[in-house]
């Protein structure tokens, strides 16, 4: 690509601000508090030894010696009676399903400590995201409610049994109604339980109600084809995407799946067959699958509408009655080429929209249809059926229960009174209802409102089963018993409706015995046996029907632009789009702090929301990034601060939903601010963007970004090429166009010898998008604890692998000259067209490590099998290794995070502890740590093979990092097979490796970024 093109993290790498020069300048933001350290520890007096270390120059060995202090000695007790399927030091496996989908829970003793997607799984190919990941951390949550509540009071569940059946009989004997509000269900046997009871109680309604809404899709597809579902999308059979607002990558109906099929066309194997998919995104902010995308143009809110009518005139060859530009010039010519690329496409072409307006969805599928996506890029027969929510249908609820029509509301996996868009007028409405019940396992903003807390299990000690798409079916089985006195709500329903199954377990086993094991040609115990090893029933699907669209869009246009109109900002105001986060979701997991300190994929930005403002606009209004503003929309506000986010629409503001939580928990609690109060109700359903207006707060409040801790220092580390270059040279952009330079041909170092494994690693950077799961799943594999915002802010987070994002534009000036005028704006407007690529990066076990030379007590030392080990107990913490690796991979211990009180986030609870891998030993205060490899893995991998007397297979060892990997972007093994996948991957074209002029050998190579771009972009 072009070789002026300038990478940088962040605006402060970009500019060189004197903060970000002088952090940068020293390793490490501050020096070790040797004073703080000692204090308190014994080791404070002036001693012969301290003085000595000070001599030497050693003061930090202190450090280790303060972390050797006398802990408590805890006496084991052996079984008494040995579980037959529990062997000490061996993992156990079971099937399970979390959020529909099939999953693999790693127990060890007993207790649940790894969740890994199902290899088996047919959508996500045995990927899992980071909320996925971070699952099981909840389990051992001390903030769980741990016994039912009756009237705020603890109660037992026979006394709260007693209430409920009692109330309900008064209800029903008074006509009222009786509504079950939940997220949506899509399980056959939670279905068939509320089934029951509304036979037993005739007056009640199932509300499903979804925080993040879907009903614009669900009633578009009524509207057009009489089918109210949501369809099953094919992005591996799409040649040309064409996406306005939806971040399908990340958090639009089912991330993982359409990550796996979207990375299948863009991937090494189908570059290698000389072919790649075509991707143009339109949004308003900057999101994760915007910056994965060829070609992505910012467009307003109010643009969009008037875009999509555009683009159905430009392919239908007719012009909808009230079509007129969207005032963007940009957008319309982008427009216009993307309906030549899809016309082209016809048949392998999609279009979809993250709107939630009815009409725009209609609009969307009749422009499908013009493109015979329907069956092919489309199914309607085989939909998604993870998000049946229906908004007019709760605000319905919420005017029978204004008006005292409901006398019993429960509340199942929903929690209204923080994420409807009018809590405050929910809550008041509650307080009509003579009974209300909540089956939160936490005393939510919800629960807190009602007369019973029946608290439901955690979905590791369940029973039950999942249909998340159509002829899918898995099953939920418990890994571990209830650690608190918590019933499954399914139970409790069946309870008080007199059901002579009371036991769970057995209602389930009924559901699939009166027809799903059939579904996969299986019956009886076996059958249920085979189940529970596979964890799913796989039905032949339907075959997918072509739909042809019929309706006038004459009245469809009018709503879109009056839609439109209602959402563009005149004079000073801003157009504010609502989106959801990728850690946080829509805050059901915010009391998880795995999740809140992992970094968001575009800004980088920790324990937090904020609103994302273009640079153009912050120049103009005066605003440094950290300055808090006063939000205000549809009748509500808030005070956040304020990011400037290259890549975002000039005149509009992004904010996250799912922060701002007042009852999720010490570590959720007042992180940032609710943002659901600015959705609106349209045409019976929730939207997500309005007109705002802002003014300075007066205060700062800085964010917690990861991404410019460290710098490379204009070093190149990222590598691009277009797919048309690439097709020409397949080394096109890695800089080995004219083959492989040997930077080792004159070398000071001697070569390691392998004479059995050699261990390397390949990460595709086209197909990483930057999701973060691997850093979870780290996280949780290798008992890395988290640091809170405060030491994050300090550069001290603890992430073995990070993914690195960095910003890109063509710089056509000359750096040495004076910035006029002109070229300052051309400047503001480059920061709105920002390419990005994210990067993984981790230790990369170097042949000739830098830091196995500066140890001073051979603390890290390099194997026989090419890895770079780290001895804990002999590191004094010089952090002279840190200082000498060109990658900044490695770790300090500021604290001892697993009994200091400051962390009380994570680790001190009364049984969070049981999370921790056995396999890996928790590091102390004053040490180094940094990505080992997984090397219990690999330990694990070999004795298996030996115990079977056989060879290491290739692929039978996986890395954390590697096997929650929805895009299957990294590829790790020995690179001593030839005809390993590793060795292939490396042998690519698309090969280099980071500052590898240095010589340092890394073991880790990355495939250069291809972009399917055309010309006129590249030069742009």
């Amino acid at each position: 690509m072009d070789s002026n093109k300038k990478y940088w993290k962040g605006l402060e790498e970009l500019n060189r601000t004197p903060e970000f020069v002088e952090k940068n300048k020293n390793e490490f933001a501050e020096p070790i508090p040797i004073e703080e350290v000692l204090s308190g520890s014994g080791l404070s007096a002036k001693t012969p030894r301290r003085d000595f270390l000070k001599a030497l120059g050693f003061g930090v060995g202190a450090v280790t010696l303060a972390a050797c202090q006398k802990v408590p000695v805890h006496k084991s007790i052996p079984y008494l009676i040995k579980p037959e399927e529990v062997t000490p030091g061996v993992a156990n496996y079971y099937s399970s399903t979390y959020e529909g989908q099939a999953i693999l829970v790693k127990t060890r003793e007993g207790r649940p400590i790894k969740v890994e997607g199902n290899p088996n799984d047919v959508f996500s190919k045995g990927g899992l995201s980071a909320q996925a990941q971070a699952s099981v951390l909840d389990l051992y949550d001390v903030n769980r409610l741990k016994d039912p509540k009756l009237k705020g009071s603890e109660a037992g569940w026979a006394e709260v049994d007693a209430y409920v059946m009692k109330e309900l009989a008064a209800v029903a004997a008074a006509g009222k109604g009786i509504r079950l509000v939940t997220s949506t269900v899509y399980s056959p046997s939670t279905l068939a339980v509320i089934a029951e009871f509304i036979a037993k109680y005739p007056t009640t309604k199932h509300i499903n109600y979804d925080a993040v809404s879907y009903t614009g899709i669900i009633q578009a597809n009524q509207n057009s084809f009489g089918k109210a579902v949501l369809p099953h999308y094919n992005f591996d059979k799409a040649d040309v995407i064409v996406s306005f607002g939806a971040d399908f990558l990340g958090t639009w109906i089912s991330g993982e799946e359409f990550t796996r099929q979207y990375v299948s066309n863009r991937n090494s194997k189908s570059l290698a067959n000389k072919k790649m998919s075509r991707h143009i995104q339109f949004e308003t902010g900057m999101s994760m699958t915007g910056t994965n995308a060829d070609a992505r143009i910012t467009t307003k809110p109010s643009e969009i509408g008037v875009a999509l009518i555009n683009l159905y005139n430009a392919i239908s060859g007719t012009t909808l009655p009230g079509s007129k530009a969207t005032g963007s010039k940009k957008v319309d010519t982008a427009i216009q080429l993307a309906a030549k690329e899809l016309v082209a496409a016809k048949g392998k072409a999609l279009v979809v929209s993250g709107s939630n307006d009815v009409a725009t969805q209609v609009l969307v599928n009749a422009i499908n249809s013009l493109l015979g996506s329907y069956g092919t890029t489309i199914d309607l027969d085989n939909p998604s059926k993870q998000y049946a929510g229906n908004d007019a249908a709760f605000v319905e609820f919420v005017n029978e229960v204004k008006r005292g029509d409901v006398g019993a509301v429960f509340f199942l996996n929903a929690n209204p009174a923080y994420d409807y868009y009018k809590n405050d007028e929910f809550k008041a409405a509650l307080k009509n209802v003579r009974l209300t019940v909540s089956f939160a396992d936490h005393d939510d903003e919800t629960a807190l409102l009602a007369t019973v807390n029946a608290p439901n299990h955690h979905y590791l000690e369940t029973w039950g089963d999942a249909n998340a798409v159509e002829g899918y079916y898995t099953v939920v089985q418990p890994t571990i018993n209830p650690v608190y006195n918590t019933r499954q709500a399914e139970h409790s329903l069946l309870v008080w409706m007199e059901n002579p199954i009371k036991d769970y377990y057995t209602y389930v086993r009924k559901t699939w015995d009166a027809g799903l094991l059939a579904k996969g040609g299986l019956s009886g115990q076996k059958g249920w046996e085979t189940l529970l090893q596979t964890g799913m029933v796989i039905a032949a699907p339907a075959t997918a029907g072509a739909y042809s669209f019929s309706l006038d869009l004459a009245g469809v246009t009018q709503k879109i632009l009056t839609q439109s109109k209602a959402v563009a900002a005149d004079g000073d105001k801003f157009e504010l789009q609502l989106y959801v986060s990728q850690a946080i979701g829509d805050g059901k997991r915010a009391n998880n702090p795995w999740l809140q300190e992992l970094p968001d994929p575009v800004s980088k930005v920790t324990w937090d929301n904020f609103a994302a403002m273009s640079i153009s606009d912050m120049k103009k209004l005066k605003l440094e990034e950290g300055d808090v503003i006063k939000i205000e929309a549809n009748g509500y506000s808030v005070e956040l601060p304020v990011l400037a986010q290259p890549g975002q629409t000039q005149g509009t503001l992004s904010v996250a939903v799912g922060y701002g939580r007042t009852n999720a928990g010490p570590v959720g609690n007042n992180v940032g601010k609710n943002a659901f109060p600015f959705f609106s109700l349209s045409n019976g359903t929730f939207q997500t963007a309005a007109v705002a207006s802002f003014k300075s707060a007066g205060y700062k409040s800085p964010l917690a970004q990861t991404q410019t801790h460290h710098s490379y220092e204009g070093r190149s580390v990222i590598r691009e090429a277009t797919f048309v270059e690439y097709k020409k040279n397949p080394a096109a952009g890695s800089g080995n166009e004219h083959g492989r330079k040997d930077y080792n041909a004159e070398s000071l170092w001697d070569n390691h010898d392998r004479p059995v494994y050699d261990w390397v690693m390949a990460i595709d950077l086209n197909a990483c998008t930057g999701c973060g799961a691997c850093v979870v799943a780290c996280s949780a594999e290798n008992n890395i604890p988290v640091v809170g915002k405060d030491e994050v802010s300090r550069r001290r987070e603890m992430h073995w692998i990070r993914i690195d994002r960095y910003y890109s534009y063509n710089d056509h000036g000359n750096s040495e000259e004076a910035v006029t005028k002109e070229k300052e704006i051309d400047k503001l407007e480059n920061f709105d067209n920002v390419s990005v690529v994210h990067q993984p990066m981790l230790c990369q076990h170097c042949d000739h490590a830098p830091c196995e030379t500066v140890c001073p007590v051979l603390a890290t030392v390099h194997s026989s099998e090419g890895l770079n080990h780290m001895a804990y107990n002999r590191c004094v913490g010089t952090r002279y290794c840190a200082n000498n690796c060109p990658f900044k991979v490695r770790r300090f211990n500021w604290f001892n995070y697993w009994n200091d009180a400051r962390f009380d986030n994570y680790l001190q609870g009364e049984h969070t502890q049981l999370v921790l891998n056995p396999d890996v030993v928790t590091r102390f205060r004053g040490v180094m740590e940094k990505c080992s490899m997984c090397i219990q893995r690999i330990q694990a991998g070999k004795l298996k093979a030996k115990i079977e007397k056989r060879p290491l297979k290739d692929g039978e060892i996986k890395m954390a990092c590697q096997q929650t990997c929805s895009a299957n972007a990294i590829v790790f093994g020995n690179r001593n097979d030839p005809n390993s996948e590793v060795s292939k991957a490396l042998a690519s074209e698309r090969t280099y490796y980071v500052l590898e002029e240095l010589n340092v050998q890394p073991g880790i190579g990355y495939q250069t970024k291809v972009r399917n771009i055309i010309e006129t972009e590249a030069q742009a």
